[in-house]
């Protein structure tokens, strides 16, 4: 497989929480496992993508302990100590750092590819074209390569990545010609305003939340700009296979605080390059998105499920299980999601206020699922 030919591994990121999706995202069961779009799963979509790049037994699996089994039956293919549990969690930079430590371990110093478990990405062919791309040059320097997609709208709820100079990417003209540029700035996710003026601006793109780069590289950015983190991870590698392995990385998570890649390492780093995204990307962050991604009829709404509409327009209606059927009379511009016993009914405008209130409703829930403290 040409992933090989650059000592590749993929890394799949799969320990979100799904709030902005309750009720059909919940803490047993995130978005990453839902069958939003057709008969696979955001991560079955998400492994498919790994395996363009590289066979399964170089594919890592991060996520929360207690999700762990979980991905084990969803990704059979995987080999079961590929899946890494997390004791707690402690956001990405966590994350990326133990899968570097554990990469370097079972492969050498090899290129990662960190790829999400719950973005839509389409078509494989162009995505696997960009991280090949990507990977070539990662392999060939010590530049953190990230992925810039080009909006398509004014949204406001995505972090940017402002484009520097151009750089001649590496590889042969068949390989797939991906535009390489510095990446000047990190931008935070902007207010509507300054997103139009980035929208046109032809230098923003927006953050797929995705990095290619050598084991070592990252491993270096994060001793320098996250020290706490490397002598808290970096011993892992040597206890791996052993008794002493899990007990020392409750430890070491215990001993960190939370925070992202982007702002503990990508951000600061000096040599951060992005490859143009020839490939369509949305995080699926809430029910808007889910609306927009969706298929409407000739009155813009957009259903799943047994759904029956009267002088209604705009509408998302989503039944989550089989045997539900919802009916929507004279109404605009609404989300109602059906998922068992839970039910939710907002202004789509509004949907994404749901994750303020996940406290609330999980003294609602029948019951709690074990978490990670």
């Amino acid at each position: 497989m040409e992933g090989n030919e650059q000592n590749l591994a993929a890394v799949i990121l799969a320990g979100g929480a799904g709030h902005r999706l309750w009720p059909l995202g919940t803490e047993r069961e995130p978005k990453q496992f839902i069958k939003l779009f057709g008969d696979k799963s955001l991560l079955k979509m998400s492994l498919e993508r790994a395996l363009a790049l590289v066979p399964a037994e170089r594919v890592l699996i991060l996520t929360n302990s207690g999700l762990a089994e979980r991905v084990r039956e969803q990704l059979p293919q995987v080999p079961a100590d590929n899946v890494i549990g997390e004791p707690l969690r402690r956001d990405t930079a966590a994350a990326v750092a133990l899968a570097a430590v554990l990469a370097q371990s079972r492969f050498g110093d090899p290129v990662m590819a960190v790829l999400t478990a719950d973005h839509l990405i389409e078509p494989l062919e162009e995505f696997t074209a960009a991280a090949m791309s990507a990977a070539r040059a990662a392999a060939a320097s010590d530049a953190l390569y990230t992925f810039g997609v080009r909006p398509t709208a004014p949204a406001t709820g995505y972090g940017y990545l402002e484009r520097g100079e151009k750089i001649e990417p590496l590889g042969p003209p068949s390989a797939g010609l991906h535009l390489h540029h510095r990446v000047r700035n990190f931008k935070e996710k902007p207010d509507p305003a300054t997103a139009e003026v980035w929208l046109g601006s032809g230098r923003h793109f927006w953050n797929s939340g995705m990095f290619v780069f050598r084991a070592s590289v990252i491993l270096a950015e994060i001793e320098k700009h996250l020290p706490d983190h490397f002598q808290a991870l970096g011993p892992l590698g040597r206890l791996e296979g052993t008794p002493a392995f899990t007990p020392a990385l409750r430890e070491a998570f215990e001993k960190l605080s939370p925070i992202s890649i982007d702002h503990g390492v990508m951000e600061k780093a000096q040599d951060v390059r992005m490859v143009e995204a020839d490939f369509t990307w949305s995080d699926v962050g809430g029910w808007e998105a889910i609306w927009e991604l969706m298929d409407k009829d000739s009155d813009e709404n957009a259903t799943r499920g047994q759904v029956l509409l009267h002088e209604a327009r705009g509408n998302l209606v989503f039944c989550g299980e089989g045997g539900e059927a919802v009916v929507l009379v004279g109404v605009d511009d609404l989300v109602v999601v059906r998922a068992g016993a839970r039910t939710l009914v907002a202004p789509r405008s509004r949907a994404s206020e749901i994750k303020r209130l996940m406290d609330k409703i999980k003294d609602l829930e029948p019951s709690k699922p074990t978490e990670p403290r």
